[in-house]
Parts: structure tokens; C-alpha cells; sequence
């Protein structure tokens, strides 16, 4: 994902400036020493949200605070088989610390001893082990080339190698390669099936040219000491890479005891010395720790804390993000706490406090997660990057209307946040309607720029444009067959749903529901849809779209009529609209009700608005106000009525509508009661239900909330 602009902080300074000093021993805006608290046992800090909440950022942000303070490790878990720049911004700001991606338990502990041999200097323990579990199957060329170039980071890291990283890991598969030919003439590798053994045993070999491996050897041996004292013969290095590429059981024990090396080797190397000069524990940035690799290395990490009788206390900080929230059956004893509650009240930091956060109670390994959830940012967060511009040209509740919009959301409230600010430096004002129409600097427009980062799949994204247009996923599976989408998948639209659900924006929707579920996401998807289909009446543009669905809600049910008057307003037709509520309204068909009648005017009344072309203009206010009545002076007072209504509820359906804020909502809100209120005096059975609408909906509508449909029945309201 694409980072945020840094300083990414609004909201965050909490967790910045307070937990993680009280970590490290380090302040993080001053070059100062803090009270490290805790006592001798330290949380893993995990940070969860969704996308865009930043978490990626505010790694990032503390990566380039620490820099050179203390020893630091940035690690991004990957999924297997993704290429080394998987994940990375393509845009890295100045001074960052990029993440060094990982796709396994093992790699992320290679990251480990790359990053932190400058300080520790040769992992004699872990790094040998590191070489004897990551060999790979002879004639198979991309895999030898892919560990190889994971061995050269570890050997020139270490400083056993001279050379760029391409360079030595050419020159050691060279290496290995020989070792491999000249073991086989003489027939002295052990038998391996797999073709494992030939390479493990050659890349030992040319390691062991190059460092001692007594040191890890005698850790593995001991690690491999069975209960009656009794010493396996065999090489330990030998018997920890059979047992890792085994896998199940064996696997778990291999990497128990890679995480366990590893744990205990940092405790020793940050010796008595550098405990008496207090200087800083490493500190580990894990990024996607949902991701495969990073929950493993946070499970096996946790055990070992978990463990009573250690010979070492390591006090190595290790903060992590996670996409989504954490399951409590995934962690059940991890202390769940929020950022507010990192600062105490009046929101000064005091020594002591944070250690009042988290405390380990017993020996689960979930006690020792300290979960802290990205919330969203508030209203002042939003005010705070918008005064970055001249006020005298951001409308004064412009806050307000973004925040409402993105409910908060970090990344869309600061690209539009950011869009604004840009807007005004060019001496244009920015008033609420305008913000999803802005354009970030660069003069890309903010939807097309915030559904890049939140969906990167092109393909999926582009489908999910057209297909947020349907009322529910039967209906997008309709379209997705009318635009003739194709791919590999069976049901375009299904699949498209899917990925939703694997990028963690939702749960896969019933069939009655929309295929899009997240408001915000859905939002961003129909103004792109709305600036980007093509014009007028092209196969595929606004306007046959909604033609096409008008027309599928019209034969799928007659109790879609809703549905279907919903599609005419969003492709501009509001007269038609109009027309048919208004011959409903006087209709004196016994089926019709007065609770059928008001959910088809609520219903399309919250149709998209359509692009702004030759046929249509945007002048819902201009019209609810009793302007441009000429156009309706064939219908009867009370058509006329019903289009004033339609027109006022429609523009009510705008997220920036806030009529505390917008005296154009407020006007409307008005509007809406006394358009019901004149329709409730013309019909003679309708009178009570629409005369309790007109109390009940400019109030709903002042307060953001749903319009309720009174109960009603046609025998006898006269009022």
C-alpha cells in the first residue's frame, strides 16, 4: 500500500510519544533517555485496523525516529512467491527506513540478523542455523538462485563476503554448486531422497570455510538432549534441517528453537555492559503480521516468552500491525486497550503509567500481545491538517463535511484533507460538495488516487466501478453478463465480492444485499464510476447502466418497483420518477398502501446523482425551492408537491448534507415536512401516515439518521 504523507501522527501521538519511549528508554521527538518501565518483561504492541488507517505509516514514522538511536529492524511479512519489492511503496519519503520483505518464519529472522549484526555483531548460533534449514532441491535453478541471494544478505551483512548481493550470491552458488560435485564423487553425502541433504551439507561446508559453527552446533546439541541425558551422534545443524523440511510436528520444533536461539542470542549480546550503560534493547517493526509469516514468527515469539525458567530476559521491543481486528479466540488472554488510554487524563505523559497498561498474569501466550486498535481520526484531527491552508477559503464546516464522509478514515480524510489544502494555495475556495471532485497535487483526481491504494488489484478494481451500481449481487452478476466482463471466474461479480473479503473490507454479502458493503468504499467506487463511464448513452456509460438495471429490477418483481424508480432518477430521469409516484399517489387501487408508497419515494430518493451532461445539471435545491416549475405545470398540485419532495430528499441523501452545518440541508429539511404535510391534507385515506411522516422525517433528516415509514392502511385516515 502506498504511504501516507508524513508527519502521519493526527490521533497517534499516544502511541508515538509515549508507549514506545516507555519501551525503548528513548524519547521520540528529542534525542533524550526516558524511564523505561515494564519491569524485565516487555508486550509485543500489536496495531490493527483496516485500510488506510495507517499502519504501515506510523511504522514508518517510528522507523525514521529511531534510526540510528538504537538497533532497528523493519520487516514486512509478504505471502510466498512474491518478489522482494512485494509491498513496498513505490514512493519512499526521504530519510525512511524501507521494510525488507519476508515470506516465512526463517526469512523474517534472516531480516533479523542482517539488521542487527552492525550492533551485535556475527549471530554464531542463529545464522548457521539460518544457512542449514534454507538449502533447496539440486537442478531446480530459481530456487537455488532465491535462497542463495537470502545467504549473501547474512554473509555480507556479517561481513564473511565482500561485494554487492548479486555478486556473492553468484560467487556461493558457484561455491555450494562444486562442493555438491566434488562430495559426490566420493560418495560422502548421506542419502536424501528429496535432494535436500547433497546441498545442506555442501552450503555447511563452505559456511564452516568461512566462520565457526561450534558455537551453534553445541546450542542445537544441547537443545537436543533427550530427558535420560543421552547426546544424539548426529550432527545438531543436520538433525534441525531434517526436522524443518519435514514439516508438521518437526517443523513447529525446528522453528521453536530458531526462535529460541535467536531470543537468547540478542539477550546475551546485549551483555551487562550495555545494561549498566542503559543502552537500548533492539526494536523490531513488523508490518502485515497477518500475513503467514508474521503471525508465525509473533506465535512462536509469544511462546517462547510464555515459558517459565528462562535462562535470559530479553527485553527486545517488537511492535507490529495487523490487518483487521484480532479475533479474541485467536488471542483470548491479550490486553485489548485504545490510544486514549495510553495518556493519562489531561493527556500528559507521567512516568509509571504505561506500565499500568499491560501486565503478564501467567503463562499464556496471548498474554503477552498488548492489542491497540487504530480508531478513526476525530473531527479536530481533520480541522487540525486543514489549517495548513487560508481558512478564508475552506468553507467554515468543511471538517465536518469530510468527516463525515470518511467517518474518519486516516487515508481518505488526508488525501482529501490534502487535495483541499492544494486547492487553496490556488486561491480557490472548497465548499463540501466539491471534495470528492478535487485533485490531489499533481493534479490527479482524489478518487481515482484513494481507490489505487485501497484496492490495487486494477483489474478487480475497474470491475467493482461498474458493478457498485446494482442494488444487490444478483442484480451485479446481471450487469456483469450485460457488460460482457470475463475472466477465469465463473461469476464476475462473485469474485469481485471476494476480494473484498480477502482484502479484509468485509464479510461476502447475501444475495439481497449490495456487493459492496463498506459505505466509504462504496462512496469512492460510484464517483469514479460517475467521472470515469463514458458519456450520454454509449454501450457501458452512467446512463445504460442504470437503464439496464432499471429494466432487470422492472422484471424481476413487481415489488421492485422501488428498485427500478431508484435506476430512472440515477440516470437523470426524474420526471418519469415523478410521474409514476404522482399517479400512485391519487391511484385508488386497494393493493397500494401508503407504507409501499413512501419506501419507492425514500428509496429512489437516495439514487447517485448522475454526471453532469447536455441532459442533466445538478438543481435538486433550485427545484425543491419551487424554481423551474414551469417544466411540471402539466401535473396537479399535488405532482408538482411530489417533485419539490423527491428533489429535497434526494439532495438530503448527500453525505455533505449536514443540515446543522448546510443551510441548504436545513432548507431542505424544512421542505421535506411541509411537502408531506400539504400531501397528507390532498388524499383522503393517507391522511394520518403521511401527516406522522412529515413530523417524523425533517427530524430524522436533521439528525443523519433513517426515515421511518409509519404503518398505514387504506380504510378510512380522513384526519
Amino acid at each position: 500500500m502506498a504511504r501516507l504523507k508524513a508527519p502521519f501522527l493526527y490521533g497517534r501521538e499516544p502511541l508515538v510519544g509515549s508507549l514506545v519511549p516507555s519501551l525503548t528508554g528513548l524519547a521520540f521527538h528529542e534525542r533524550a533517555r526516558v524511564k523505561r518501565e515494564f519491569g524485565s518483561d516487555v508486550p509485543v504492541v500489536l496495531l490493527t485496523g483496516e485500510h488506510g488507517t495507517g499502519r504501515s505509516t506510523l511504522l514508518d514514522v517510528l522507523a525514521r525516529g529511531y534510526r540510528d538511536r538504537l538497533p532497528l529492524a523493519h520487516v514486512r511479512a509478504v505471502v510466498p512467491g512474491a518478489p522482494d519489492a512485494a509491498g513496498i511503496a513505490e514512493e519512499v519519503p526521504e530519510g525512511s527506513v524501507p521494510p525488507q520483505p519476508a515470506a516465512s518464519h526463517a526469512e523474517i529472522l534472516e531480516r533479523l540478523v542482517c539488521a542487527l549484526t552492525p550492533t551485535y555483531g556475527i549471530f554464531r548460533e542463529l545464522m548457521p542455523a539460518l544457512f542449514a534449514v534454507s538449502g533447496w532441491h539440486l537442478g531446480e535453478t530459481d530456487e537455488r538462485d532465491a535462497v542463495c541471494r537470502r545467504h549473501a544478505r547474512m554473509l555480507v551483512a556479517s561481513g564473511l563476503a565482500r561485494g554487492t548481493e548479486r555478486e556473492v550470491a553468484r560467487d556461493w552458488a558457484t561455491e555450494v554448486e562444486t562442493s555438491i560435485s566434488e562430495a559426490a564423487a566420493r560418495d560422502s553425502d548421506p542419502d536424501d531422497p528429496d535432494g535436500t541433504q547433497p546441498v545442506t551439507a555442501a552450503v555447511l561446508r563452505q559456511l564452516g570455510v568461512r566462520t565457526s559453527l561450534g558455537a551453534s552446533r553445541a546450542w542445537f546439541r544441547d537443545r537436543h538432549t533427550t530427558p535420560d541425558g543421552t547426546i544424539a551422534e548426529e550432527d545438531p545443524l543436520w538433525l534441525l534441517s531434517r526436522r524443518f523440511h519435514r514439516g508438521g510436528d518437526y517443523l513447529h520444533a525446528a522453528e521453536q528453537a530458531l526462535t529460541a536461539v535467536f531470543l537468547g542470542e540478542t539477550a546475551r549480546s546485549h551483555g551487562l555492559l550495555r545494561r549498566l550503560n542503559r543502552e537500548p534493547w533492539p526494536l523490531i517493526l513488523l508490518d502485515d503480521a497477518h500475513l503467514p509469516a508474521g503471525a508465525r514468527f509473533l506465535e512462536l515469539l509469544l511462546e517462547q516468552r510464555a515459558l517459565g525458567g528462562r535462562k535470559y530476559r530479553d527485553r527486545t521491543v517488537v511492535v507490529a500491525t495487523r490487518l483487521g481486528d484480532l479475533p479474541h479466540e485467536d488471542a483470548p488472554h491479550a490486553v485489548r486497550r485504545e490510544l486514549v488510554d495510553l495518556l493519562p487524563p489531561g493527556g500528559v505523559r507521567r512516568p509509571g503509567h504505561a506500565a499500568t497498561l499491560w501486565k503478564r498474569t501467567g503463562h499464556e501466550p496471548s498474554e503477552g500481545l498488548l492489542v491497540l486498535p487504530l480508531t478513526p481520526l476525530t473531527r479536530d484531527d481533520i480541522l487540525s491538517m486543514l489549517d495548513r491552508a487560508s481558512s478564508r477559503l475552506l468553507h467554515p464546516h468543511l471538517a465536518s463535511a469530510l468527516h463525515a464522509l470518511t467517518g474518519g478514515h486516516p487515508s481518505a480524510s488526508t488525501v482529501l484533507a490534502d487535495a483541499a489544502v492544494e486547492t487553496a494555495k490556488q486561491n480557490r475556495a472548497v465548499v463540501p460538495r466539491d471534495l470528492l471532485d478535487l485533485r490531489v497535487k499533481g493534479g490527479r483526481p482524489v478518487t481515482e488516487v484513494l481507490l489505487r491504494d485501497l484496492l490495487p488489484d486494477r483489474r478487480q478494481r475497474d470491475r467493482l466501478v461498474r458493478l457498485c451500481l446494482a442494488k444487490d449481487s444478483e442484480a451485479a452478476e446481471k450487469l456483469a453478463q450485460n457488460l460482457g466482463l470475463v475472466g477465469p471466474e465463473q461469476l464476475p461479480a462473485t469474485a469481485a465480492a471476494q476480494y473484498l473479503v480477502e482484502r479484509q473490507w468485509q464479510q461476502l454479502p447475501e444475495a439481497e444485499h449490495p456487493l459492496v458493503t463498506s459505505e466509504l468504499l462504496r462512496t469512492l467506487l460510484v464517483h469514479e464510476a460517475r467521472r470515469t463511464l463514458p458519456p450520454g448513452d454509449e454501450p457501458h456509460s452512467w446512463r445504460s447502466i442504470h437503464a439496464f438495471l432499471h429494466l432487470h429490477h422492472v422484471q424481476r418483481a413487481k415489488t421492485e418497483e422501488a428498485d427500478a424508480l431508484r435506476h430512472s432518477l440515477a440516470a437523470g430521469k426524474p420526471r418519469d420518477v415523478v410521474v409514476m409516484l404522482a399517479d400512485e399517489f391519487v391511484a385508488e387501487e386497494a393493493e397500494l398502501s401508503v407504507e409501499h408508497w413512501l419506501v419507492c419515494l425514500k428509496r429512489c430518493a437516495s439514487a447517485p446523482v448522475p454526471p453532469v451532461d447536455e441532459s442533466w445539471c445538478d438543481q435538486r435545491v433550485e427545484i425543491a425551492d419551487g424554481e423551474h416549475a414551469a417544466r411540471y405545470a402539466d401535473l396537479d398540485p399535488s405532482g408538482r408537491s411530489i417533485n419539490r419532495l423527491l428533489h429535497a430528499l434526494w439532495y438530503l441523501s448527500e453525505p455533505y448534507a449536514d443540515a446543522a452545518l448546510d443551510a441548504d440541508a436545513a432548507r431542505m429539511c424544512k421542505a421535506v415536512g411541509e411537502e408531506l404535510g400539504f400531501l397528507a391534507r390532498r388524499h383522503p385515506t393517507w391522511y394520518a401516515a403521511l401527516g406522522q411522516a412529515a413530523r417524523d422525517w425533517p427530524t430524522a433528516a436533521r439528525k443523519g439518521q433513517e426515515l421511518p415509514v409509519p404503518p398505514g392502511n387504506n380504510s378510512g385516515e380522513t384526519g
